[in-house]
């Protein structure tokens, strides 16, 4: 049996700001966005809740209101689904047995398919994305609770267990080769939620939503019939916005510094280099556009691990991606 491995408790990772121009209805709150769309011959419902250990927002629009109600509860079901796989919050999770298993049988589709994505950017990144660094997490969360950085000593003894080539997937079961091995995919968690979310509100017929997973994804068009817009927050900074991605559709997902970190000036934090197990130290924060947001959300944690040079490369590799970097701070 392996070690108990503590969870990553993120802040709010993103530091994205659905809230400017289109989205000013929006940003001043569901009845302002409820009464636009009124005003437009709309429906228009807005439902937050909690997942991934951060709020999670959903707002749709639409002609008829029983599809937006059935819409959104299937969205929530889809992102109860998701934790159920990959949470490290929930010992009943799918992940969390495997990491304290070392092994899983009849594995979750859903794990399964988070999973193969992340070899794949391991693989793409040359192992700079690398599911397998939670007990990186475990070692510095430790150490900054007791006021300290982990020593090299400690590093030395985590460090062999950092490797994603130490998963084995199969159909019918997943397991990790070496004693102590932990996974977390809570770099493509929040994004995947996206993708079920819209995949639900898809099926229910709904054109028109905003998604905040954590991560965020647009389809179709603000209830005012203006293109969505997407604002980002600066870096230490958050109530300015740096940029504007507008139009916005698809998905898009920002790695950054300053959410969960370890000392007060950034220096480290929750995004691990996994051959030094220490943060990198080039960007405050890289922004991915893409069309999904699970590409989203990996390509982002990679490009940040690569830096800005070979990030950007990394991320040509993907249709229809784009990324902005942003420079320590």
């Amino acid at each position: 049996m392996t070690r108990p491995i503590l969870p990553w408790r993120p802040g709010r990772r993103r530091l994205l700001l659905g809230g400017v121009g289109a989205l000013a209805g929006l940003a001043a709150g569901p009845r302002a966005f409820a009464r636009l769309s009124r005003d437009h011959g709309l429906q228009a419902r807005s439902r937050a809740g909690l997942a991934f250990g951060t709020t999670v927002a959903l707002t749709v629009a639409g002609p008829y209101a029983e599809a937006l109600e059935a819409g959104l509860h299937d969205a929530f079901r889809a992102i109860r689904a998701v934790e159920a796989a990959v949470s490290l919050f929930r010992p009943d999770s799918a992940l969390s047995r495997l990491n304290r298993d070392g092994r899983l049988d009849a594995p979750d589709p859903l794990l399964r398919a988070q999973l193969r994505v992340a070899l794949e950017l391991a693989r793409a990144s040359a192992g700079a994305y690398d599911p397998t660094v939670q007990p990186l997490w475990t070692l510095w969360a430790q150490a900054s609770a007791r006021g300290e950085r982990p020593d090299g000593a400690a590093l030395a003894r985590i460090l062999p267990l950092v490797d994603w080539r130490g998963i084995e997937i199969g159909e019918e079961r997943i397991r990790l080769t070496r004693p102590g091995m932990g996974i977390t995919l809570n770099s493509l968690a929040q994004g995947f939620a996206a993708d079920r979310v819209m995949a639900a509100l898809d099926a229910a017929g709904i054109r028109d939503a905003f998604v905040d997973t954590g991560e965020f994804g647009a389809t179709g068009r603000h209830a005012d019939g203006t293109p969505w817009r997407l604002g980002l927050a600066r870096v230490r900074a958050p109530g300015e916005i740096a940029a504007v991605i507008d139009p916005f559709s698809g998905f898009a997902s920002t790695s950054g510094d300053e959410s969960t970190t370890f000392s007060a000036d950034h220096k480290d934090h929750h995004i691990f280099d996994p051959r030094t197990g220490f943060s990198p130290t080039a960007l405050s924060a890289v922004t991915v556009t893409a069309p999904s947001g699970l590409l989203a959300d990996g390509l982002s944690t990679a490009a940040f691990v690569l830096g800005p040079e070979r990030g950007a490369a990394l991320v040509a590799r993907y249709a229809a991606c784009t990324a902005r970097f942003t420079a320590k701070v």
